[in-house]
């Protein structure tokens, strides 16, 4: 009898087991591993070693020594600057504040003092780089240099990254958002209708979004002062891109589009988005992904709009529209085809001919 009952506990428990850890639970497990080796691969990859590669730099320079200066500048090891010569300083200042280039160097006709102009609040790490490597360049011709920096960061900004997390709570609050109206309604992929509801849910909700974070980065912390109702637009373009993209998402492949949308936003968006590290101190693969991806087209917008009177952002305002266009799209596309599909086999499934009514008996 004790035989009996322990081997029917022991039945129980591998029962519950199996109950617990189903085929589905495992391939989600397995899901998830691979989001996190991807996580820490891409971030790590884009962050552990930066190495500057053609910083965009602008040369005023006597024209006389101005074609040697660019060839030698261009030719250091490891390819670090592109030059661009300009005829005076007023044109360099005015490349740099809209955003053609990350630094200027400004070479002194008559003295051994030369002046290198950078905009930190474009991101402090390009004009690091930009510094040190044109600070190496001077001392070997012994020449000194100073640095002028034409627009910082605001004082609740201090390292510049402000913009970078603005946009990253934005994204992932879009996909998340996506994400809660796909649960909601028990993870079905969604019909037409429900995909134009949950398409149309996603704008207010973006708004909302909008308006938040514009609140909290400039009244609430004084991060981003100014230009309130741009970011407030920016914000609901930025937000509703990517709840777009999660609605396509899910409606295309269900739960695992709610990993394709984190890979496609987190893990490959976030590090390669400019925030932390420009372009050009990013290994190939992230630079070139970059400011294609909602992150780094958000996190752009928002530095050239705050920082700089909204110089150099149309590119980037295309890139959000076509993600938050393409999400639309898709996901009509992908629940009226599905729509399509099921209406023959519920036609199929239909009686016919004649027979009793339903309610008849």
């Amino acid at each position: 009898m004790a035989d009996a009952t322990g081997s029917s506990t022991k039945t129980d428990a591998w029962t519950e087991v199996r109950d617990a850890i189903t085929t589905r639970a495992v391939l989600v497990m397995v899901g998830v591993l691979l989001l996190q080796l991807g996580f820490a691969l891409s971030y790590m990859g884009a962050f552990h070693a930066p190495e500057p590669h053609r910083i965009p730099i602008t040369l005023v320079a006597p024209q006389a020594v101005r074609a040697d200066l660019v060839a030698r500048l261009d030719a250091l090891p490891g390819d670090p600057l592109h030059v661009t010569p300009v005829q005076d300083r007023e044109k360099a200042r005015a490349r740099l504040l809209e955003r053609k280039t990350d630094a200027a160097l400004i070479v002194s006709v008559t003295g051994r003092t030369d002046t290198l102009l950078v905009a930190s609040a474009g991101g402090p790490s390009a004009a690091d780089a930009a510094t040190k490597i044109v600070q190496a360049v001077e001392r070997t011709q012994n020449r000194a240099l100073v640095v002028r920096d034409i627009r910082s960061p605001a004082a609740g900004d201090s390292r510049g990254l402000s913009s970078f997390y603005l946009v990253l709570s934005w994204t992932i609050g879009g996909y998340l958002a996506a994400s809660a109206l796909n649960m909601a309604a028990g993870s079905k992929r969604p019909t037409l209708l429900r995909s134009l509801v949950r398409l149309a849910a996603m704008l207010p909700y973006a708004l909302v979004s909008g308006i938040g974070g514009a609140i909290i980065v400039g009244p609430v912390l004084h991060c981003l002062p100014g230009a309130f109702w741009e970011l407030v637009g920016i914000g609901t373009l930025v937000v509703f891109a990517s709840g777009a993209v999660g609605v396509a998402l899910q409606s295309l492949a269900g739960t695992i589009g709610l990993g394709l949308t984190i890979l496609i936003f987190t893990i490959l968006g976030n590090p390669s988005s400019g925030g932390v590290y420009p372009a050009s101190l990013l290994p190939p693969f992230w630079a070139a992904i970059g400011q294609a991806l909602p992150p780094g087209a958000g996190t752009t917008v928002v530095r050239n709009t705050v920082y700089f009177d909204g110089n150099n952002i149309t590119g980037a305002l295309w890139i959000l529209g076509a993600w938050a266009f393409g999400g639309i799209v898709v996901a009509i596309l992908s629940a009226a085809l599905r729509d399509r599909q099921q209406r023959p086999r519920t036609e199929a499934a239909a009686p016919t001919g004649p027979g009793p009514r339903p309610d008849a008996g």
